[in-house]
């Protein structure tokens, strides 16, 4: 357990504020005419996903958060039920809400191996991949001339998620996308 200094606490650190473990979304240090310097950061709660801002002062110390990581397969989802098993042993299988999972888990193919995060024994959520490569399952003809609208389409994929993509995708297409934004990046196999 290390203590951080004020300006130590930078984007993408794990801390804990008032017992609870947060993840440093972004930080600015910065000091007002004569007042000592502040750390503005932007804070997201593991456990419950809500993000707050906070000010640290030049006097403050926070704990580094502890997260432990352990690699788990992504089997199916049912109801809002997602179900996993530890990567090394199959028969150890459970569920997490669609909450815990995030909106990242509507990109997940089956038998996917992703890093869940633990504190305290707690689970808090899941480090996905950012790119993945799925096949368009669905997918309206390209009308030519339909390009007032950005030449966009709304498909789905294979896994049920639904996103917007150029009007050259068809169905049957892999295509690669960002899992953080949701967005088309590139065709990979026609």
């Amino acid at each position: 357990m290390s203590i951080l200094e004020y300006s130590e606490i930078t984007e993408k650190k794990f801390i804990v504020l008032d017992g609870q473990p947060y993840e440093v979304i972004s930080s600015h240090v910065f000091r007002k005419q004569q007042r000592k310097p502040v750390n503005a950061t932007k804070l997201k709660n593991l456990m419950t996903g809500k993000v707050t801002e906070y000010s640290f002062h030049q006097s403050e110390k926070i704990e580094e958060a502890e997260i432990e990581e352990r690699e788990v397969k992504y089997l199916y989802n049912n109801r809002g039920e997602w179900w996993f098993t530890e990567a090394e042993d199959s028969s150890k299988r459970f569920q997490v809400t669609e909450e815990n999972v995030g909106p990242q888990g509507k990109f997940l193919k089956a038998n996917t191996v992703v890093t869940q995060l633990t504190f305290n024994d707690q689970p808090m959520g899941f480090k996905m991949p950012i790119s993945a490569e799925l096949r368009v399952t669905e997918a309206p003809p390209g009308i030519k001339g339909d390009t007032a609208t950005g030449g966009q389409k709304l498909v789905t994929l294979e896994t049920g998620a639904t996103i917007n993509v150029p009007l050259f995708v068809n169905e049957g297409d892999v295509i690669r996308i960002n899992t953080e934004t949701a967005e088309y990046r590139e065709r990979v196999t026609k």
